[in-house]
């Protein structure tokens, strides 16, 4: 549960950032959002001035609200007549979350509180819940662990004629039966995710997907994760999943095999454990986002696999590495154009993979935290492929 030192902490670093904009308050209406800073994910806002004390109103449950939130000021969600006068006139410039806030809402807030001018500070929100506080490093580390304890499990239940999605129930019964929250949320409009991928053959399939592994899904509604397809000897299996435990965020993937595995798929596994050491070493503060990918690529290329890394030849996703935390998609991403530097405490899943058309998917994921001395893995689940009798 958060804390009130955790809370105000947070609060306070928003105002900082509030008033070098010269923006006076800010409206959160996004649940996530609310949730960092309240503690609460019942159905209410939140109120929080360059200045002063936050103010949260909720719809329901305010009971649950009071009891989950350590913000001071909880009242019932008043009526749209009463709303415009709970706020100062002075505060005019407020700001909002337009990445991930629909135009009806943001309408109905402008029409709510009159002669108000709304900017927004979606990036400013994104940039401070990029830098994880010594809290939220515990919870992933804790998260991270869990997650590879599940994934710990798998030899004792793989086995070759089982379809992907057996495998993928098999994975999500486990997840569930340790705690796993269900939601993995995204902050990136249009994408959905459902646990995680289980994929073989159908791994090969491209999609909608913003990631370098789509799989080929149940329908052409759910065209992501795991299909019927029957696992067989001789092929890479890729577990790619998210632990989700106290609301944040680790994500993995481990490679197994039921047989043997041909020696180019192999070479190319052995490629992505060097790319992500690379990656690791470099992700200390100041190190720039952008190089890392461009290294990673790079890497990539000298060993003649370019066309293939992280996606199907020609659709490939633009990264190496995405910021977890609350959201699947958080700040920062190791990816071309993202020429910012790193930050201790921001929590990166670091993804080298390859779709190698006719043969197969292959790679690596771990979650590693920014530190001083280079990426500080969160879990210690060995990266080495698992090698099953057939």
């Amino acid at each position: 549960m958060l804390t009130k030192a955790e809370s105000q902490e947070r609060v306070f670093r928003l105002q900082v950032m509030l008033q070098s904009k010269s923006i006076q308050a800010a409206l959160f209406i996004v649940p996530i959002d609310v949730y960092y800073f309240a503690g609460t994910r019942q159905n209410a806002i939140l109120w929080i001035p360059a200045e002063g004390e936050p103010l949260l109103m909720v719809r329901k449950s305010i009971s649950r609200a009071k009891e989950e939130s350590p913000i001071a000021d909880i009242r019932p969600f008043p009526s749209s007549k009463e709303f415009a006068g709970l706020f100062s006139e002075e505060q005019s410039y407020i700001g909002m979350t337009f990445d991930a806030l629909p135009v009806q809402q943001q309408t109905f807030y402008s029409r709510a509180l009159p002669g108000r001018s709304f900017v927004d500070i979606s990036m400013m929100m994104r940039e401070l819940r990029s830098v994880k506080s010594p809290f939220e490093l515990e919870q992933l580390r804790l998260s991270a662990g869990k997650l590879a304890s599940v994934f710990a499990e798998v030899p004792h239940f793989l086995k070759a004629g089982m379809r992907e999605l057996d495998v993928s129930a098999e994975m999500e019964y486990r997840l569930r039966k340790a705690g796993h929250e269900g939601y993995v949320r995204m902050r990136a409009f249009n994408q959905e995710l459902f646990f995680g991928l289980a994929v073989s053959s159908g791994g090969l399939q491209g999609g909608f997907f913003d990631g370098p592994v789509t799989g080929k899904g149940l329908s052409s509604a759910s065209p992501h994760g795991a299909s019927c397809d029957e696992i067989g000897v001789n092929q890479p299996i890729l577990l790619d999943y998210s632990g989700v435990f106290n609301g944040y965020i680790s994500d993995m993937t481990r490679m197994f095999v039921i047989g043997t595995l041909d020696p180019e798929l192999q070479r190319a596994f052995d490629v992505a454990i060097d790319i992500q050491e690379i990656v690791r070493q470099g992700m200390k503060p100041g190190f720039i986002c952008e190089e890392l990918f461009l290294a990673a690529a790079a890497m990539a290329e000298r060993a003649g696999l370019g066309s293939c890394f992280m996606g199907m030849p020609g659709e490939q996703a633009k990264f190496v590495g995405h910021g977890v935390g609350l959201e699947l998609d958080e700040l920062p991403v190791l990816a071309k154009g993202f020429a910012v530097p790193l930050q201790a405490g921001q929590v990166i899943a670091v993804e080298p993979k390859f779709v190698i058309p006719g043969k197969g998917v292959i790679g690596i994921e771990n979650t590693f935290a920014v530190t001083d001395d280079g990426g500080l893995r969160l879990s210690d689940l060995p990266d080495a492929i698992v090698f099953l009798e057939a």
